[in-house]
């Protein structure tokens, strides 16, 4: 029996200095959720902040929050200066979608579909 093994696709390479965060399940729309990543996405973090804290949109806030940590991850697990850091890579993926239901006239029910997203933030050192 010969297999082939399958590669990952990635690698860890100690060079990379960079740190991710994650966030799953999230209640709202992955198309709102993209409206506000694609702003921030090869920004700075803190032009980053600036953008997020003054968005009027509701996506923006678990989308801070997320860049928060992200950083406090970096500075943390790697030791890098939060002055350097840049979004390399913001994705929102879609994922499940809640179903409940509504009762309505007559005796039935309407479904009511929430959707959910998965978001994340991956923050790379500016290179010198």
């Amino acid at each position: 029996m010969n297999r082939k093994i399958k590669d990952p696709g990635w690698r860890w390479n100690p060079t990379d200095r960079e740190e991710k965060a994650l966030t799953q399940h999230i209640c709202m729309s992955v198309f709102k959720a993209r409206r506000v990543i694609d702003q921030i996405r090869g920004r700075s973090y803190e032009e980053t902040l600036f953008i997020l804290e003054l968005m009027p949109y509701r996506a923006s806030y678990p989308i801070l929050k997320l860049v928060y940590s992200a950083a406090a991850n970096a500075s943390h697990n790697m030791d890098l200066n939060k002055a350097d850091l840049f979004i390399s890579k913001a994705e929102a993926n879609r994922s499940t979608i809640v179903k409940k239901s509504r009762p309505q006239a007559r005796g039935r029910s309407y479904p009511i579909k929430r959707p959910t997203c998965h978001i994340t933030i991956v923050l790379k050192e500016k290179p010198k």
